[in-house]
C-alpha cells in the first residue's frame, strides 16, 4: 500500500503546504512504515519499484511537492533510473575534496534545490538528501560523519520548528544546529511576500551560522 501527499512550501498557504507529517512520523515504531521524501525522479522511481517488489509488505507514505514537477534539476538521466537502486540518503556528488569540507547540510525535499542555488561555488558546505526519514538510515548518515570528518551537520527544513521532521531526527543523529521556521500554529503563511522572506532566511541561517 501507498499513500502519496501533497506536501511542499510553495507560498501558497497552509492548505497546500503540510501533509503534516509530523504525524506521520509520530506513528513510526518497531519498523512499521516507510516514510519518504524523494527529491528527484530517479528517487521516486526506486521508491516505487523497491515498494512493489519487496516481500516485507508494510504501509508506503511518500510526502512530495507539486512544485518538483516543474523543477528541471529534478529530473534524472537514464542511468541514474537503470543503474542504480533507492538510496536513503544523496551524498553532494559535486564535492571532490571531503576533507575541506566544514559544514553539512542535511535536508529532505525540495529545499535541497533552494540550498543549492543559495550556496553557488562554495565547496565548504556540502549539502546532503535524506530520501528515507523512517526507517532513519542511521548507518548512512554515520558514513557522512565518517566522510566529512571536520564538518558540523545542520539539518534544514521549510516546516516550521514544531512540525516536519526535525522534532523526530533531532535525537536521531548528533546536530550541531538546525535550521527552519520558528514554532507556529499554522503550517504557513497566506502570505507570498512572507514566504519568501521566510524561505530565504532559513536558506540562509542553514549555510551561514554568522
Amino acid at each position: 500500500m501507498g499513500l502519496l501527499l501533497p506536501h511542499g512550501y510553495d507560498g501558497q498557504g497552509p492548505e497546500h503546504s503540510s501533509a503534516r507529517l509530523e504525524r506521520f512520523l509520530q506513528l513510526c515504531a518497531e519498523n512499521n512504515m516507510r516514510v519518504a521524501m524523494p527529491s528527484c525522479a530517479a528517487s521516486y522511481y526506486h521508491l516505487l519499484r523497491a515498494q512493489a517488489l519487496d516481500a516485507d509488505k508494510k504501509p508506503l507514505v511518500v510526502m512530495t511537492t507539486k512544485s518538483l514537477l516543474r523543477q528541471k534539476d529534478a529530473g534524472s538521466s537514464v542511468a541514474d533510473l537503470a543503474e542504480h537502486g533507492f538510496r536513503a540518503v544523496l551524498d553532494d556528488a559535486t564535492v571532490t575534496d571531503a576533507g575541506a569540507v566544514t559544514r553539512v547540510v542535511a535536508c529532505a525535499g525540495k529545499v535541497y534545490y533552494d540550498l543549492v542555488a543559495a550556496r553557488g561555488d562554495d565547496r565548504s558546505t556540502a549539502i546532503v538528501r535524506a530520501e528515507l526519514l523512517y526507517p532513519w538510515p542511521a548507518s548512512a548518515f554515520e558514513a557522512l560523519r565518517a566522510r566529512y570528518p571536520a564538518a558540523e551537520f545542520v539539518w534544514c527544513q521549510e516546516e516550521p520548528e514544531n512540525m516536519g521532521a526535525w522534532q523526530f531526527v533531532r535525537d536521531r543523529f548528533a546536530w550541531a544546529s538546525r535550521a527552519c521556521r520558528k514554532a507556529a500554529a499554522s503550517p504557513a503563511t497566506g502570505s507570498l511576500q512572507r514566504h519568501k522572506a521566510e524561505q530565504a532566511a532559513l536558506v540562509a541561517e542553514a549555510l551561514d551560522p554568522s
